[in-house]
């Protein structure tokens, strides 16, 4: 079964500072420091939800007509969306974090220098770790399909041994990921986003047209348009519908790259992106579980009679994996290099973040590195790491997308916290009173369904982990 474990959790390289208070202002209200060198983005709409929409969209929608067996047609439609619902959720708030730093500087290390400074590290080693198990798959799973593209292309396995070898693609995909990997921005990556959402219409249109077509249904199971297949089993796959929608990684860098970051821009960034996300996982879903009924399998190419076009179909998974691995290089590589800058924060001294730097390039070269030579080391010695990921993913998908925005913002938008007063309107020039008011209902609203967001994270996270114990127990 392709496991939605596949997800990406990523933080942005950042330059300039973050704004900060000074004390003893006569007003009352604290000055700001302004950074000479802000950073200002350029990447457009289109290429900010490209990304983010290819960070989303993965090899675990090949699932979604399994998960839909599992749940019924009508509640499968509702989980679907209502997943998106809570990680676009997510990446609003995000957004609205981001308003409480410098232009540029948005990051979850920048955030918990002003929530929590000494928890800062503990945030980024759960997103090197979960980036880098990510990646780690992503080889595995070329060097799984490969060989299969191999033998339905009917080169001869005696002949040609050594193309069915694992160790032999991984080491060729590499060379094509590693440039990919040495690019600084995310918006650098716009095209490679396209070409992989290219092979994700292409699977789309394999498992539409086999419905259209009806090959399938003579062989197909029942189909439940309500009725589920239990409590126990529904849950199962819950975490695949979850964890399918996980991108908040990238999201702080849609947010320091684009060049028109208003409220309006990202938010629309956001509907875009979640938008087309639940749109393709509803119709592969509906379409798939109506094809197979009962019978459908963890991967539907899988599926399929071994053609020309299911093997195109695996190839194209490969392109989609490979293009994804830069993505997440990029944000284990910022969390690495947060990790070793942190200090800890000594009791009662205010918690104003430092300034951030942009990695120099030695560093950024060694990190980058080190990473690559990691992911290649452990996908050629090792098969599995679908449980490793299970309990990843579990944690530290379920915090970076929706624990941490939820606690993030409910701390930094307190009425009782002086970070209210860092807040900045980046559409106008002067602080505006707004900034420092009494909040309105619409905001008190808003930090109730944050802490609710966080509850909602809690409630998944002992989900996923009962049901990895519970499994892992029972094998």
């Amino acid at each position: 079964m392709v496991s939605q474990s596949y997800s990406a959790i990523s933080q942005s390289d950042v330059d300039g500072g973050p704004v900060v208070s000074a004390p003893g202002s006569v007003s009352g209200t604290p000055r700001r420091r302004r950074n000479s060198k802000v950073h200002y983005g350029q990447a457009t709409w289109t290429s900010s939800v490209v990304n983010l929409l290819n960070t989303i969209v993965g090899a675990g929608v090949l699932a979604m007509p399994h998960a839909m067996s599992q749940f019924g047609m009508a509640l499968g439609v509702f989980v679907i969306v209502f997943s998106g619902c809570m990680s676009g959720f997510g990446l609003y708030l995000q957004a609205r974090c981001s308003k409480y730093v410098e232009r540029g500087t948005s990051s979850f290390f920048a955030l918990s220098q002003l929530t929590y400074p000494n928890a800062a590290i503990l945030f980024d080693a759960a997103i090197a770790i979960k980036c880098f198990g990510v990646a780690v798959s992503y080889l595995i799973i070329i060097g799984d399909l490969m060989p299969q593209v191999v033998r339905g292309l009917g080169v001869d396995p005696e002949r040609f041994e050594f193309m069915l070898d694992r160790h032999l693609w991984i080491t060729v995909f590499m060379l094509v990921v590693i440039p990919l990997s040495f690019l600084r921005r995310l918006d650098s990556l716009k095209y490679t986003s396209f070409i992989a959402l290219v092979s994700i219409g292409y699977l789309i249109i394999i498992v539409v047209g086999h419905y259209i077509i009806g090959d399938t249904i003579p062989g197909r199971g029942k189909v439940h348009p309500i009725q589920w297949a239990g409590p126990i089993q529904a849950l199962s796959t819950f975490p695949v519908v979850v964890f399918s929608y996980t991108c908040h990684q990238n999201m702080f860098a849609i947010v320091n790259e684009i060049e028109d970051n208003s409220h309006k821009s990202t938010l629309s960034v956001v509907v875009g992106s979640i938008g087309s996300a639940a749109s393709i996982y509803v119709l592969v879903a509906i379409t798939g579980y109506l094809s197979f009924g009962d019978h459908i399998g963890g991967n539907i190419i899988a599926q399929y009679p071994s053609t020309l076009a299911s093997t195109v179909g695996c190839a194209a998974i490969v392109i989609l994996v490979m293009f994804s691995y830069p993505l997440q290089l990029h944000p284990c590589r910022g969390s690495v290099d947060n990790i070793l800058k942190w200090r800890p924060r000594r009791v009662h001294s205010p918690a104003i973040p430092g300034r951030a730097v942009e990695m120099s390039d030695i560093k950024f070269a060694v990190i980058s590195t080190i990473l690559i030579v990691g992911t290649y080391i452990t996908a050629m010695s090792v098969n599995n790491l679908e449980t490793v990921l299970a309990y990843v993913g579990s944690t530290g998908s379920t915090a970076i997308s929706f624990i941490l925005p939820g606690i993030f913002y409910w701390k930094i938008s307190s009425p009782d916290s002086d970070n209210r007063y860092l807040l900045k309107v980046h559409d106008e020039e002067n602080d505006t009173e707004a900034a420092v008011q009494e909040q309105t209902w619409g905001q008190k609203m808003l930090r109730r369904g944050a802490l609710a967001l966080t509850c909602y994270g809690v409630f998944v996270m002992i989900t996923c982990l009962s049901l990895n114990i519970f499994y892992s127990a029972k094998h």
